[in-house]
């Protein structure tokens, strides 16, 4: 593992490594990531093993159990997934895009460290091992459907990757598992559904809870296996049936495991739950509950701001069109009060992936916020949420900058997070 920084008046500084060294063992065993190397480390007493300018050199250190040396390390090199899912968002973007748009994420070590929903498939035993000795939990695993034939299917794998032997393995020694399930109507509702389940229930209370998600589609599926769309008559139809099973199927102390995620409330203009539906589920970073948490800290958070800004400001929110009705019925009316500011809220159409088959924020792309702003009166800023940008914050998914947007509509368009205190920020 090669060193990027070394912090100053840390362990690491005073033994004298330097950017570029690399780490090779502790305690005569290989570090094989950063994982790893926080695992290793831990030991107050350990023995390590650096190549410094070509050259072995060993170090005794003697250490508090939380020093991490001071190290900051390269990112490790990601493995793909083993799959080839029918439903697979790669597979749906045009060509042309980013290379990182194009690789499917398959790594149990991503699972752990930011909550990546991985199918275990390219997961052997050696793997398995790891997980439980160094107690890398939760992991959140994407299950789909458990039988065997369906999955064959729909991951298009070639053999049996024994599911549900990985589940009685990790849950037996105590690593808890959130799941998943991409529901595609005709392949893995009714009887495959409720199967799946009933399988993965009966790992609980290690196994923790099952999200239910709607497929997503684009409208650049050339030479990919028929999915039929979720249409809002079919969501009216499953969101009963799927309450059904989630109250068939609870945990032995009553908490809730099966989980539906914002999309099936907010096509059918149903009312959304409330956060003690989600009891202590953290979920809401993978879209289950995501809008419920936001609004419930957003009424506790503005309730305590001024109710006047200083400067007179018109501004203009942009959604997509899922939460577009939700947004002006709930969320507008908490900032029509406030004095001296104006709000506009526009609804952004995702052309660029089909405006009727993906109507999410975060995957609005730069051309179609340009296309449908330009020429417009906007106020004196457009505010998007931060999650049309990549991760690192920089760019939409067609490679634009916030600046690139703001030249060629003419104004500020900027990105807020989910507080008010971020939102009211822009507007100084």
């Amino acid at each position: 593992m090669k060193i990027l920084t070394v912090n100053k008046s840390s362990t690491g500084a005073e033994l004298g490594l330097q950017p570029g060294d690399k780490i090779e063992a502790i305690d005569g065993s290989r570090v094989k990531d950063i994982i790893d190397y926080r695992f290793k480390v831990s030991d107050e007493n350990i023995v390590l093993r650096v190549r410094q300018s070509g050259s072995i050199q060993e170090y005794e250190i003697e250490k508090d159990y939380d020093d991490d040396l001071g190290l900051e390390f390269e990112d490790f090199r990601i493995r793909n997934c083993a799959n080839d899912c029918i439903f697979c968002f790669v597979d749906q973007n045009p060509p042309g895009m980013r290379d990182a748009l194009y690789f499917r994420d398959g790594d149990f070590r991503l699972s752990f460290l930011h909550g990546h929903y991985i199918t275990m498939t390219n997961m052997g035993w050696k793997e398995l091992k790891r997980v439980v000795e160094q107690r890398l939990t939760p992991l959140y695993v994407s299950v789909h459907v458990t039988q065997p034939d369906k999955r064959l299917e729909m991951f298009l794998y070639g053999k049996d990757d024994l599911l549900l032997k990985k589940f009685e393995y990790l849950t037996e020694n105590g690593i808890e598992l959130h799941s998943q399930v991409v529901l595609c109507p005709s392949w893995n509702d009714g009887q495959f559904l409720e199967q799946t389940i009933k399988d993965i229930h009966q790992y609980a209370p290690m196994a923790r809870t099952m999200s239910i998600v709607p497929a997503g589609l684009t409208k650049h599926r050339d030479g990919l296996p028929y999915i039929a769309p979720v249409t809002v008559d079919y969501a009216k139809d499953f969101v009963p049936f799927a309450e059904n099973l989630a109250e068939k199927y609870r945990l032995a102390d009553d908490r809730r495991f099966v989980f539906l995620s914002d999309e099936w409330f907010l096509m059918t203009n149903a009312v959304l739950p409330t956060t003690e539906y989600y009891e202590d589920s953290d979920l809401s970073e993978n879209g289950v509950g995501q809008v419920p948490h936001f609004w419930e800290n957003w009424q506790k958070e503005i309730a305590l701001l001024p109710k006047k800004i200083d400067i007179p400001k018109r501004v203009t929110v942009c959604t997509g069109t899922l939460i577009a009705d939700w947004f002006k019925s709930n969320w507008m009316p908490t900032v029509e009060k406030i004095e001296n500011l104006e709000v506009n809220h526009l609804t952004i159409f995702n052309e660029f992936y089909g405006s009727k088959e993906v109507t999410v924020s975060g995957l609005l792309v730069g051309k179609d916020i340009i296309d449908q702003l330009k020429e417009k009166d906007l106020g004196d800023m457009v505010i998007f949420s931060d999650r049309i940008l990549s991760e690192t914050g920089t760019v939409t998914l067609d490679d634009m900058s916030l600046d690139m947007i703001s030249e060629e509509v003419g104004l500020p368009v900027v990105v807020t997070d989910d507080t008010p205190q971020s939102f009211f920020n822009l507007l100084k």
